[in-house]
């Protein structure tokens, strides 16, 4: 069973070293928080302003499995901006990421009110473009050269999935 939860301060830990992992970190934003001090911060905003931000917890039969973020981008137009995907080496393989996604989606749409989800990834990163796809996002375009990351300049990848896309 799959589920999604607010991350809290026990998880700060598990956050720091799964952003860490050297099999996630190379696709994270260069920006994403890494270090306890403000991936803690992130959390206790997440707790705080829940409609604001969201760090999410995916867990797997209650085990901590993976993460996930939201941004809000616009008030006025009821845009959240999403990032932070990232789950565990050990439970890759199983559409753990593709159920969690839609589980947020709906949360998203239709807790928090969200009219508009966007997303970019990295070009290179040829797995979150299938994801995004596959859970419903459409692509709107690429950023050409946008980011300057591990060395070199890399195109950035926009989806974005609107509530009534989810009917």
């Amino acid at each position: 069973m799959i589920s999604l939860r607010r991350a809290t301060g026990d998880d700060v830990d598990w956050l720091v070293e799964l952003f860490n992992d050297e099999e996630i970190e190379p696709f994270l934003a260069g920006r994403r928080a890494r270090d306890a001090e403000t991936i803690r911060a992130d959390v206790e905003r997440s707790q705080q302003e829940p409609r604001k931000l969201g760090r999410m917890i995916i867990e797997v039969d209650g085990e901590r499995a993976g993460a996930m973020a939201f941004d809000e981008r616009s008030e006025a137009n009821r845009i959240a901006s999403l990032g932070g995907l990232a789950v565990h080496p050990a439970f890759r393989g199983r559409r753990v990421a593709d159920e969690a996604a839609r589980q947020f989606q709906r949360y998203l749409f239709f807790e928090l009110g969200f009219h508009r989800l966007e997303l970019a990834c990295y070009g290179f990163n040829e797995r979150a473009i299938e994801h995004a796809e596959r859970v419903g996002f459409v692509r709107e375009g690429v950023q050409r050269r946008a980011y300057h990351r591990h060395g070199e300049w890399q195109d950035a990848v926009l989806f974005s999935l609107l509530r009534e896309d989810l009917g």
